[in-house]
């Protein structure tokens, strides 16, 4: 499909028909890429922490979400050197 580049601002911007961002599914984000002179545009999947949420549930349930360092501080002064 042949399309032009539009001038945006200081850069330069191609439009997306409707149609192809359906079926790449792309909705805000993509990930630009560069291969041997071919710009790859690959719809974006994931948000980084989108799953945290759920996951730490998931580690409550399990009992799997335990410390990993402990949570406690020695705030007594013996054996500070001064």
């Amino acid at each position: 499909m042949k399309t032009s580049i539009v001038k945006i601002g200081n850069s330069r911007g191609i439009r997306i028909p409707k149609a192809i961002l359906a079926e790449c599914h792309i909705q805000d984000e993509v990930d630009l890429r560069l291969d041997h002179n071919k710009l790859i545009i690959v719809p974006f999947k994931s948000k980084p922490r989108e799953d945290w949420e759920k996951q730490f549930k998931n580690m409550a349930e399990n009992r799997d979400d335990k410390l990993v360092i402990p949570d406690s501080v020695d705030l007594s002064t013996e054996g500070w050197n001064w």
